[in-house]
């Protein structure tokens, strides 16, 4: 008798820990939101102090967050989805990153596959560093897929591709080289590094736009990877991660935009079985009417 009350009180304790992960992790989400809001996603407008729930603006709000996540390109927003649904499935216990992370044995030996793309949708822990990510993810792979690949829905998952590719078989090739085999050794998870190769391209394709870093200083966003790796690095974060995502990009932004200029070829050719998973929509660019400057009629002439 004393066993089964001893289990049940287990069982509740259980219950209530999960109940506990599950709300904690709900205002992380929520300020997750509000951080991406602040910095001009538009997703939330208000802030907690201005809340007023009497004036239904927490459906407003609510609204806001369901209208920005619709207008999102698709490819933006299934790949925010799968990352953060991930990252707070890793927070509740209910996946373990034990099963995401890549492992080359696993997957050849044991055909868990699987890891090659679950280790680019697991951000770690919800704290600052994972704000951060969800932020540069939601703002520059929208930029990109919006206006660099506006109409071009499967060349823009054909460079997701790419960089992945690139950066799996980076870290493979670098843990095999002495010296430096065991800062790749402890690379076991790559989302943040394509997260950054998207920055990269962004900054390379629109380097002349100025911005501003925390408000401190000015800089054109050809430099914005540079200036994000020097902020790591002051944090104390790897900067092989960084790294990695600046090598990714640079690339890509090489064989797509350098090399064709000077050859005249172009080696980054989307293959038509990625094209037929996506119905491109032309993109209409509006013209001005023609206009032809006639003479004035006869009558007009002979009255003046």
């Amino acid at each position: 008798m004393k066993q089964l009350q001893f289990q049940s009180a287990k069982k509740e304790e259980a219950v209530l820990l999960v109940g506990l992960k599950g709300f904690l992790c709900c205002v992380e989400l929520s300020i997750v939101f509000h951080f991406l809001g602040f910095f001009g996603l538009g997703i939330w407008g208000l802030g907690f102090d201005r809340l007023n729930f009497r004036n239904f603006e927490g459906i407003r709000m609510a609204q806001a967050v369901e209208e920005w996540y619709k207008q999102m390109p698709i490819i933006t927003r299934t790949y925010l989805t799968a990352a953060i649904v991930t990252t707070i499935g890793c927070s509740l216990e209910i996946i373990s990153p034990y099963d995401l992370y890549l492992n080359p044995v696993l997957v050849v030996k044991h055909y868990q596959v699987w890891r090659i793309v679950t280790n680019f949708l697991y951000f770690r822990k919800m704290d600052l560093d994972f704000l951060f990510h969800m932020f540069f993810l939601a703002r520059y792979c929208k930029l990109l897929e919006e206006n660099s690949f506006r109409g071009r829905t499967a060349d823009f998952f054909y460079m997701i591709l790419f960089g992945a590719s690139v950066l799996t078989g980076t870290v493979l090739i670098g843990g095999m080289i002495p010296y430096i085999s065991e800062s790749f050794a402890r690379i076991i998870f790559l989302s943040n590094s394509l997260t950054f190769m998207m920055v990269y391209v962004w900054s390379k394709q629109n380097p002349y736009i100025h911005m501003s870093f925390l408000g401190l200083f000015t800089f054109t966003a050809g430099y914005l990877p540079w200036v994000l790796l020097g902020f790591s690095v002051l944090v104390g974060a790897s900067p092989w991660v960084d790294l990695l995502g600046m090598i990714a990009g640079h690339a890509y932004y090489f064989l797509e935009d350098v090399y064709p200029r000077m050859t005249g070829r172009r080696p980054l050719r989307t293959p038509a079985l990625i094209k037929s998973l996506f119905a491109e929509e032309p993109v209409v660019a509006a013209r001005p009417a023609e206009v032809r400057f006639a003479p004035p009629p006869v009558e007009d002439v002979q009255q003046n």
